[in-house]
């Protein structure tokens, strides 16, 4: 990551001043290899994470599928188990973007900044107040989005169950004339759910833009600082062009985070969704607990063949069997 700023920072403190080619050339060899590394970095971090998203879809879809079917025997179906279903995508689909790439990348922003500070204090100044306005500023996002995004999740899950029910009932509704005032309600949800889309992706969007501009408009603050230190003598010129992109790659993770908050809040609202669908039923062992035998088995006009013929060898069979009779039936 460090690669860009100090390669251009050596490009103008060492290589313009000498004139020296093969200094410039043995630069690009070493960058090239850097990008290089950094390039198979990327792309195994990017397999890891789609693995570890399918890997928590294996690991509990059984479990979500377990609840699915002994819902409907606790509670009146509302479309609660298709909602676990679409909270476990959504969490494995989250673990599969580059939003948590962004959320380890910041840790990170701190040794950027001391190497800023390193360049000169001032631009580390300039560097830590434009982190603490990005924070702040994806703090914002977070108490802001919340809200929406969790409407947003009720919403859709109202609609699902409204069109579940329309689908698994469309005999009824065809013969009673009810389709249209269904697909009215239907269509509330639905308009509902889309209200608070928009205000999440709005707001989501918005700040984004935001962040993204900050720092725009931080590079370009601390290019002009660079330049003002380098009249007064107090930095060279390369470290002009190599902190506005050491800033720049500092700050890059909160801009990222931000724009892939909305993610992160729905599928932490999904995971939670799951721990507490797990938390009302435990893991099942398998067995029903039956009653104690207290019927009459009665058996009538009974007909037995031989395996595989036709030919009826008993016929006109009837009895009956009292519960506590001491007697029972053995066999198949």
């Amino acid at each position: 990551m460090l690669s860009g700023s100090l390669f251009m920072l050596q490009v103008y403190d060492r290589v313009l001043p000498s004139r020296s080619v093969p200094t410039l050339v043995a630069l690009i060899i070493l960058v090239a290899v850097l990008y290089a590394f950094q390039g198979v970095l990327e792309a195994i971090r990017a397999r890891v994470l789609t693995r570890i998203g399918a890997g928590i879809d294996e690991l509990i879809a059984g479990r979500v599928f377990n609840c699915l079917v002994r819902l409907p025997l606790r509670t009146p179906d509302r479309g609660e188990g298709l909602q676990a279903l679409r909270d476990l995508d959504q969490v494995s689909g989250f673990l599969s973007s580059p939003g948590p790439g962004a959320l380890f990348d910041l840790p990170w922003m701190p040794l950027y900044v001391v190497i800023c500070f390193l360049f000169h204090p001032w631009i580390g100044v300039a560097a830590l107040i434009g982190a603490l306005l990005l924070i702040a500023l994806t703090g914002l996002t977070d108490r802001l989005v919340r809200a929406p995004t969790k409407a947003m999740s009720g919403f859709g899950t109202r609609r699902g169950a409204i069109a579940q029910a329309s689908a698994r009932n469309a005999e009824v509704l065809a013969a009673m004339g009810m389709g249209e005032r269904l697909a009215g309600r239907w269509s509330q949800a639905d308009n509902a759910f889309r209200e608070a889309q928009a205000q999440a992706s709005d707001l989501t969007s918005g700040l984004g833009a935001a962040s993204r501009i900050m720092r725009m408009m931080l590079q370009s603050m601390v290019l002009a600082l660079g330049a003002y230190l380098v009249i007064y003598q107090q930095a060279t010129p390369g470290i002009i062009i190599a902190s506005s992109i050491l800033t720049s790659r500092a700050l890059a993770p909160i801009e990222l985070a931000t724009a892939y908050w909305k993610h992160f809040l729905s599928a932490r609202q999904s995971w939670q969704r799951l721990v507490d669908l797990f938390a009302a039923f435990p893991v099942d062992d398998g067995g029903m607990e039956l009653p104690a035998p207290n019927a009459t088995l009665a058996v009538e006009t009974v007909g037995v063949t031989a395996p595989g013929g036709r030919r009826i060898l008993l016929e006109d069979i009837d009895f009956s069997l009292d519960a506590g009779s001491g007697m029972g039936l053995i066999g198949p």
